[in-house]
C-alpha cells in the first residue's frame, strides 16, 4: 500500500472512530438532560437539588467531550495528505525502528492491514520528541532510541 493510501485509510479509520464517540455523546447528553428534566419534585428539596446539579454536572462534562471530539474530527478533515515531508510534521506517517507513527491527532493504537500504527499529535510527548526530525535521525524517547528509517 502506497503511503497516500496508508495516510487516507487512517485518517477514514480516525473519522469513524470520533464521529462513534460523537453519537454516544450526543446519546449522553440526551440522557442526562431527560433525567435532569425528570428528577421528581416528590422527593426531599435537598435530594432533588443534589440530583439535579449531578445531572447539570454530567451535562457540562458531555458537552466538553462534544467540543473536543468535534474539533478533533475538524482537525483530521484539514489535513494535507499530499504534503511530502522532508521533516517530520502534522501529516507525517513516520517508519521508526520501534514503530510507526501518524501526526494527527493523539488518538492511539490502529491496526491496518495487519499493521500496527500509532495516531499521535504533535503536541504529545513522543510529537514533540519527533518534530523537525529526518530520515536517518535518533531520537530519544522513555528509554528507546528510535531511528527514523522512512518519513512521508
Amino acid at each position: 500500500m502506497d503511503p497516500l493510501a496508508i495516510k487516507a485509510a487512517l485518517v477514514a479509520q480516525l473519522i469513524q472512530h470520533l464521529e462513534q464517540n460523537i453519537a454516544e455523546t450526543e446519546q449522553a447528553i440526551a440522557s442526562a438532560k431527560e433525567s435532569r428534566d425528570n428528577e421528581s419534585k416528590s422527593s426531599a428539596g435537598d435530594k432533588y437539588e443534589t440530583g439535579r446539579a449531578m445531572m447539570q454536572i454530567e451535562l457540562e462534562n458531555n458537552g466538553r467531550q462534544l467540543e473536543k471530539t468535534r474539533l478533533a474530527k475538524q482537525d483530521l478533515l484539514q489535513l494535507d495528505l499530499l504534503v511530502a515531508h522532508s521533516v517530520v510534521g502534522l501529516g507525517s506517517l513516520i517508519y521508526t525502528n520501534e514503530g510507526t507513527y501518524f501526526i494527527s491527532i493523539g488518538f492511539g493504537k490502529l491496526v491496518l492491514a495487519e499493521q500496527t500504527y500509532y495516531a499521535i499529535s504533535l503536541a504529545s510527548p513522543i510529537g514533540q520528541v519527533l518534530k523537525n526530525a529526518k530520515v536517518g535521525d535518533t531520537v530519544s524517547f522513555q528509554g528507546k532510541v528510535l531511528k527514523i528509517l522512512e518519513l512521508h
